[in-house]
C-alpha cells in the first residue's frame, strides 16, 4: 500500500524555517520531520512512499538522493577516480531507511492539495492495492496504523480520516456514529475534533477528484465523500502535533532532546 505525504506548500507561519527549507525538512534533533512521519509508517512495515513536491522541492530531493553519504560513515580515497567506502554499510543495510521505495513527484509551485493529489493519481492508480494512505507532511503522531486499517476496512466507505482533539486554530468536524457529517467554523471546546491526517482511501475515492489546481484536499475530496457518507472518522485520543508555527518546532525539539517523544514508536 502506498503511502501519500503532502510536501508542496509554503509554510508561511513559520517563515522563520521555510526561507530556506520546505516544511516538512524543519528538524525534529538532527532528522526532518518528513524522517520522522516515514519512520511511523515504517515500522508498520508500509515502506512504499509519494511525496508530492512543491516549494523548494529540490531540498527533498536532494536529501533523499544523498540520503546513504549523509547518513552513514564514509572512508574516501582521494585520486583520479575517488574511491568511497561505507564504514557503517551493514547496520545501515538492516535498518527500516533501506527498505524504504520513494516517488518524488514534481506537482507544482503553486498546487493546492488537492490538485497535487489529483496530479499522483496514475501511480496510485498502476499499485495492485485497492487502497492507499495519506498524510501531511508535518505533522506526528504515536497512531497505531495497523489499527488504523483494520478500522478502515470494516467501517466499509471510501475514505477515512483521523481525528485529533481540537487546536482553535483548526476548524472542526461534526462526526455521528464514526461518520464525518459536517465540517464546522473553528472552535475552542475540548471536546472537538479536527483532521489530523493520517488517511486511508480506496482507489474508487479518487473519482471524486477535479483538475482544478486551486482546490484543496479539504474543500474537494473530503467536502464530496462527505456529502455521499462516506468518509469514516477514527478517534484518537493520544498524542498528536502538528509543526506549523516556530513555537511548536521548540516544543517538538524539546520533547525530543528530553527522550520522551511519543511517536517514535520504532526501535
Amino acid at each position: 500500500m502506498h503511502t501519500v505525504i503532502l510536501c508542496g506548500g509554503f509554510g508561511t507561519r513559520i517563515r522563520e524555517e521555510t526561507e530556506f527549507k520546505p516544511k516538512p525538512m524543519i528538524n525534529i534533533g538532527t532528522k526532518p520531520i518528513l524522517w520522522h512521519i516515514m519512520k511511523s509508517y515504517s515500522h508498520f512495515g508500509f515502506n512504499n512512499f509519494i511525496l508530492t513536491l512543491g516549494y523548494k522541492s529540490e531540498i527533498i530531493k536532494n536529501y533523499f538522493l544523498n540520503y546513504d553519504f549523509l547518513n552513514n560513515d564514509i572512508e574516501i580515497k582521494l585520486g583520479k577516480k575517488n574511491q568511497i567506502k561505507f564504514l557503517n554499510e551493514t547496520a545501515f543495510d538492516s535498518s527500516d531507511e533501506s527498505k524504504w521505495n520513494l516517488i518524488l513527484s514534481e506537482t507544482g509551485l503553486n498546487s493546492s492539495t488537492g490538485y497535487r493529489l489529483w496530479l499522483i493519481r496514475d501511480y496510485l492508480l498502476k499499485n495492485e492495492d485497492s487502497d492507499f494512505m495519506l498524510t501531511y507532511g508535518d505533522g506526528v503522531a504515536d497512531i497505531n496504523i495497523n489499527e488504523l486499517i483494520q478500522f478502515h476496512k470494516k467501517s466499509g466507505k471510501l475514505g477515512t480520516i483521523t481525528a485529533v482533539h481540537n487546536q482553535s486554530r483548526f476548524g472542526n468536524l461534526v462526526i455521528e456514529n464514526g461518520i464525518c457529517k459536517d465540517f464546522k467554523e473553528k472552535s475552542t471546546s475540548k471536546d472537538s475534533w479536527i483532521n489530523g491526517g493520517f488517511c486511508i482511501f480506496n482507489k474508487k475515492a479518487l473519482e471524486f477528484l477535479t483538475d482544478k489546481e486551486e482546490e484543496s484536499f479539504e474543500e474537494g475530496l473530503l467536502t464530496r465523500l462527505t456529502k455521499k457518507n462516506e468518509l469514516a472518522v477514527y478517534k484518537h485520543s493520544n498524542f498528536w502535533q502538528c509543526m506549523d508555527t516556530n513555537r511548536e518546532a521548540i516544543m517538538l525539539n524539546e520533547i525530543w532532546e528530553k527522550g520522551e517523544a511519543p511517536w517514535k514508536i520504532w526501535k
